[in-house]
């Protein structure tokens, strides 16, 4: 399932993945550090949900109270919530 969510507080907009199988696939974040924003969709691409939300979860970007991985991981735990 394809699905998209708006970031806040970071300097990329929006994310955009598929859960396939429960594995995480084709994470695309538009906007932010390009280069880091593709180390981290690289490093996620099969990872189960669960396991990129315990290891993102929590991470600040500088002064921020989030960053783009603290982004998927609230992603990703909505998108697990509204299947349910």
């Amino acid at each position: 399932m394809k699905y998209t969510y708006y970031t806040s507080g970071t300097c990329s907009s929006m994310i955009d993945w598929e859960i396939v199988d429960g594995k995480l696939r084709n994470v695309v974040f538009t906007g932010g550090c390009h280069g880091n924003l593709q180390g981290i969709s690289r490093l996620v691409e099969g990872m189960s949900c669960e396991e990129a939300i315990s290891k993102l979860e929590g991470i600040r970007c500088g002064y921020k109270s989030t960053s783009c991985p603290d982004q998927l991981a609230k992603a990703l735990k909505e998108a697990l919530a509204s299947n349910e």
